[in-house]
């Protein structure tokens, strides 16, 4: 009700004039806290969308943190099903998610996955006083006392951020990954304030949640974990050119409720072509360490549901979920 009741103020804002049609606010919902890759998902692509004339007004954001985007894909699925206005911040992290059922039995064909823009790096870090030097020094000293590093990441425990360490440890000759300590918290910038704080000896994360403390000095990148190096990041070494063959990147895009139309889907994915298009996206790839990655409209669920039964197989050779 509450929702609604502003929704209304918001529309009712809008001046029509003639026979316009009107034109409510559209709405983007960062699954997280302000700061991490949900949130720079929807304040990135809501204000490009606006900028280059894609909507008519400026999307507004709804940081809905909760159950590693548990809480926001339940809330659409059983509140907003058929809201045209919606959009929702997604990303590998998402069909990890799906694919161990952490949503309580939800699947990933209850939403509309609309498509993705960019790819998102997945990344090593430690503080800027770590004693670690090297991701082959971090891998080290778990191997020798697995109980003297902790991780923290924004995905829930065996989420997408949980899995990249493990991979990299498992090319390191460690196995027994039930030992490896893993705090997940809600988004990257919390993660990296662990890290930071000297709570955590490491943070695992996507490039665009650490490029800023990454510029403030807080923290260094010890590996990213892409075939190359990052272009504009070109001092931070692969996890790959240091012995360990692990790529994981985490692609940013949207999904929207199941219930609305197939015109609606097609508008979203227009918008996000339009979006992926434009100069100011390459832009903000560069400056934030995104990869191109662009699949956008019908065949983009396809994609999703393949990747949630891939990741599915993984968690479960890894011995995250049986």
């Amino acid at each position: 009700m509450k929702h609604t009741f502003i929704k209304a103020l918001v529309t009712s804002a809008v001046i029509v004039t003639g026979g316009a049609t009107v034109v409510s606010a559209a709405e983007c919902i960062a699954p997280a806290n302000p700061g991490g890759g949900w949130d720079f998902t929807c304040r990135q692509i809501g204000k490009i969308m606006y900028d280059i004339g894609a909507v008519d007004q400026p999307i507004q954001v709804t940081n809905m943190a909760g159950a590693g985007g548990g809480l926001a894909f339940n809330h659409v699925v059983a509140e907003r099903g058929d809201d045209a206005d919606l959009i929702v911040a997604a990303s590998s992290a998402t069909s990890t998610r799906l694919a161990q059922n952490a949503y309580a039995g939800m699947t990933a064909d209850q939403v509309r996955f609309v498509g993705a823009i960019g790819a998102d790096p997945g990344v090593i870090v430690v503080a800027a006083d770590s004693p670690y030097q090297s991701l082959g020094d971090l891998v080290e000293a778990i191997k020798a006392d697995p109980g003297s590093v902790a991780f923290a990441g924004g995905s829930a425990v065996g989420g997408f951020d949980h899995l990249k360490p493990l991979m990299i440890l498992q090319r390191g000759g460690f196995t027994d990954i039930t030992k490896v300590k893993y705090i997940g918290v809600d988004g990257g910038a919390d993660a990296i304030t662990q890290t930071v704080g000297g709570f955590t000896q490491a943070m695992t994360g996507d490039m665009s949640e650490v490029v800023g403390f990454l510029k403030a000095g807080e923290i260094r990148v010890i590996a990213v974990l892409t075939e190359e190096r990052v272009p504009g990041f070109d001092d931070i070494p692969t996890a790959k050119e240091q012995g360990y063959d692990v790529v994981a990147v985490n692609w940013r895009g949207l999904y929207i409720p199941k219930g609305v139309s197939d015109d609606t889907f097609d508008m979203w994915a227009d918008r996000l072509q339009k979006v992926a298009d434009s100069a100011e996206w390459k832009e903000a790839m560069v400056a934030n360490g995104l990869a191109p990655f662009t699949k956008v409209g019908g065949d983009f669920q396809s994609y999703v549901d393949g990747l949630v039964a891939e990741i599915r197989q993984l968690s479960k050779d890894i011995g995250v979920i049986q």
